[in-house]
């Protein structure tokens, strides 16, 4: 029986790394192309779950999945073409402020609009239930959450990897002036890549509305663990991101199953580890500005 517990407390670590994934992965795109670290991130995290609450009523949680991180990486556009793209050749600190202040505003507005209570927002009866193997039972709708977060950093991995798009994208993080000397402009690419980060977040947000509740705070809860993860992995590294991810959801859920009080403390520990030994983290590279 302690094994079955052991386990569970793997797959809720992983599971709770797939969700840090999500958010961490658009993170480090994001940072990767435009050298902007986005204080704002979990703020469209939380745009997606209030989505998702909104539209559920009227288009089913289904309609919701889709509509939800859709709608957050068209917002992503925007906030690229009206504030991210004029501070790309800025100094980095001017990109820190400009997010931290569209976090709060964000924030304040999610307030003013739904009110500073949680809402309710429960899973849907069909996703309800358990899975049974044996002796283990594990909540269903987790599992759908797993192999959405794996379903959609695949297909992040394909675009970014296996496309014409990836490689400028991959160019242009890695040496930006000899995509310019080319004649290709990284504009629209930083554009869509802002929009694929966001929307990762919008989707986050939909999958862990029922799980974690929807409250106007709840993306600067989650936004600091993120950010564990993207430095664990290496600033700009789409692997490391990943890996950082699964070893920082099961650390947690060893530590939470061996002693509960220091669960949140043991990936702040792992970070202060790893920094200790490789200071760019477990796969990163040094990263050229966007120019």
């Amino acid at each position: 029986m302690a094994v079955i517990f052991l386990l569970e407390q793997v797959l809720n670590g992983l599971l709770v790394g797939a969700y840090y994934l999500l958010i961490a992965l658009g993170l480090s795109l994001i940072f990767s192309l435009g050298g902007i670290v986005n204080l704002a991130h979990g703020a469209f995290y939380a745009v997606g779950a209030y989505l998702a609450v909104s539209l559920a009523p009227w288009i089913g949680f289904g309609g919701a999945f889709f509509a939800s991180p859709l709608l957050v990486a068209f917002l992503g556009v925007l906030v690229e073409r009206f504030f991210f793209r004029k501070f790309y050749r800025a100094d980095p600190i001017l990109s820190l402020l400009l997010t931290f202040g569209l976090a709060m505003i964000i924030e304040q507005s999610l307030r003013m609009i739904f009110g500073a209570a949680p809402l309710p927002f429960s899973i849907p009866p069909a996703l309800r239930g358990q899975v049974f193997l044996g002796d283990f039972i594990y909540p269903r709708y987790r599992l759908i959450i797993f192999g959405v977060a794996l379903a959609a950093v695949t297909a992040t991995w394909f675009l970014v990897y296996r496309t014409a798009f990836g490689r400028v994208v991959r160019a242009g993080a890695q040496n930006p002036d000899m995509v310019g000397a080319l004649g290709i402009s990284l504009q629209p690419y930083m554009t869509a890549v802002v929009a694929v980060g966001l929307g990762l977040a919008g989707l986050a947000g939909v999958l862990l509305a029922p799980i974690s509740g929807v409250h106007p705070a709840m993306g600067a809860e989650i936004l600091t663990a993120a950010f564990v993860v993207v430095v664990i992995g290496g600033l700009g590294s789409f692997w490391g991101v990943i890996a950082a991810a699964a070893l920082v959801g099961v650390v947690r859920g060893l530590t939470i199953y061996f002693f509960p009080p220091a669960g949140e403390a043991s990936i702040y520990l792992l970070m202060a580890l790893v920094l200790l030994l490789r200071p760019r983290g477990l796969l990163g590279e040094r990263i050229q500005k966007f120019e």
